[in-house]
């Protein structure tokens, strides 16, 4: 341990362990971690699959991009350093949740691969599951519910992922969800069904 942390004292294993957590809430704690462009869906979907799973009777905490940024990430702004400090301090949130059995749904654009392995190698392989929602740029851009792509093609919106800055899709996702032809409903179920099975004792 560093001399900068030499008086601290983490107190993990005197703490309930996850597994004891796991069994009372009868469930799998996974972080299930959505990745893709803004507008992609990731939002609706992630809100879809907690109400599936909730209504399965499994215990489901959901982090949202534009929640966070209200919130643990207020003082960070986009450029790739913030970018990759956003996803550290949600990484070891959804860490803690992990540990208290809970299963996380996160909603983030994590443009790149880079910033992709803060939470994959915080998680670990094991419980670290990567969805791409894999909605084409041009649909993101027609629905602009937020005029977000407006703002970043006029230069009023720097660093906008897709646009001015990169998004490096994932190679080799745990499911590619492809929504081009598909209702959010249908992909929603989709993603549910490949989920399941992780996240059942």
């Amino acid at each position: 341990m560093s001399k900068q942390f030499k008086h601290i004292h983490p107190i993990f294993e005197q703490l309930m362990q996850r597994g004891e957590k796991e069994n009372f809430l009868n469930q799998n704690a996974k972080v299930i971690w959505l990745t893709g462009l803004s507008g992609s869906g990731k939002s609706t979907i992630a809100q879809g699959l907690e109400s599936v799973f909730f209504n399965k009777g499994y215990f489901v905490q959901v982090l949202d991009g534009d929640n966070i940024r209200t919130g643990i990430s207020n003082n960070l702004g986009f450029s790739q350093e913030d970018r990759q400090e956003n996803i550290r301090r949600i990484s070891e949130v959804s860490k803690l949740f992990l540990e208290a059995g809970i299963i996380t749904i996160c909603s983030f654009v994590s443009p790149t691969k880079k910033i992709r392995e803060i939470p994959k190698s915080t998680i670990g392989k094991d419980d670290f599951i990567e969805i791409f929602v894999n909605t084409p740029l041009e649909i993101c851009e027609s629905r602009d519910v937020k005029g977000l792509y407006k703002k970043a093609r006029s230069g009023e919106i720097k660093d906008f992922t897709g646009i001015s800055s990169p998004f490096e899709a994932p190679e080799n996702p745990d499911f590619d969800a492809k929504t081009a032809d598909k209702t959010i409903e249908e992909t929603v179920m989709e993603v549910a069904e490949f989920l399941l099975p992780k996240i059942s004792k």
